[in-house]
């Protein structure tokens, strides 16, 4: 059987049109030497349908198993693949057109062992999914260090490549699910391997759609980065800390304001602040009024839901 240059591997629990969505994308991919693997992983509501619509339009192929997890079924599709690089998307990716040339063009004249990109909001996203996409790519919420010019970028799994040595090398994932991306990509670059930002190889992430699972998502992140800690000691930075002393700190401004309320005003007008340059930041970005005054709420949603996911799971096991 010929062998594709890149062999592209697709989780999916429950979203067959997210999966139609993103199948629907790497139609469109200019540069064709690819296969991709649908991993089912367990889900109650199938995307069978999804593959077969495309199973004339691409090299797809799909597999149902039990449900394990993300990175158990990463790990699945990687035993399976046929490619001299694996890449993983999330089903709720979507990728331009320019991807698979841009990582092609780019290994031709870099030696990488695995690499990431980072992620965006789409036009065709509603305003909320656009700026939970700009707050969690934004400096002023993250750091950088999901991607753009962070010097501490990791490959995060919504948007990773990695060639089949480094996965023989590794054994892929060992978590199951929350940080297993970050947690691979720590050993990666332990193990000696080169691991790198390739700019141009972006995808467009669609965030969830309410706020409330907003919150469920990036507790769970928090969380991760907790176990990433236990697993690997020194990988909780400040940045790291952040949310969750944002989140501490809101929490005083509330007693603080009946015992000192001159430093509980000072504080509240830090955090206004905060909120105005994430609402510039983001109007500059997207020049949309509307995604910057959603960009507020969910700035707040992403930092009070990481910073309580990441401070339960620190304790729990610090005990």
């Amino acid at each position: 059987m010929r062998q594709p240059k890149y062999s592209i591997i697709v989780p999916v629990y429950n979203r067959p049109q997210e999966l139609d969505d993103l199948l629907q994308s790497l139609t469109q991919q200019t540069f064709r030497d690819f296969e991709v693997l649908v991993i089912e992983d367990g889900s109650s509501i199938s995307s069978e349908k999804v593959f077969e619509k495309y199973s004339n339009q691409l090299s797809v192929t799909y597999f149902f198993k039990p449900n394990s997890g993300p990175g158990p079924s990463r790990n699945f599709g990687f035993e399976k693949a046929l490619g001299e690089f694996f890449v993983v998307f999330d089903s709720d990716c979507q990728v331009p057109p320019h991807y698979l040339e841009s990582v092609e063009k780019f290994l031709s004249s870099t030696h990488l062992d695995a690499w990431g990109g980072p992620d965006r909001g789409h036009e065709k996203f509603t305003p909320l999914q656009q700026a939970m996409a700009f707050t969690m790519s934004s400096t002023l919420t993250t750091g950088g260090i999901r991607g753009g010019k962070s010097k501490n970028f990791q490959p995060r799994s919504f948007n990773m490549g990695i060639s089949r040595e480094a996965f023989h090398k590794t054994g892929g994932f060992h978590f199951d699910r929350f940080a297993e991306d970050i947690e691979l990509s720590i050993r990666m670059k332990k193990l000696g391997l080169r691991v790198g930002l390739i700019p141009d190889a972006f995808v467009y992430h669609q965030r969830r759609a309410t706020l409330k699972d907003f919150f469920k998502q990036v507790s769970n992140f928090g969380k991760g980065r907790a176990l990433v800690g236990q697993a690997h000691r020194g990988e909780i930075k400040i940045t790291h800390w952040f949310p969750s002393l944002f989140l501490l700190g809101l929490l005083a401004l509330i007693p603080m304001a009946f015992a000192l309320p001159m430093i509980a005003s000072i504080g509240a007008v830090g955090y206004i602040l905060y909120f105005i340059a994430i609402a510039f930041d983001c109007f500059s970005s997207t020049h949309s009024v509307q995604v910057t005054l959603l960009s507020i709420p969910s700035a707040f949603v992403q930092m009070v839901g990481y910073g309580s996911g990441f401070l339960r799971e620190y304790f729990r096991l610090t005990k």
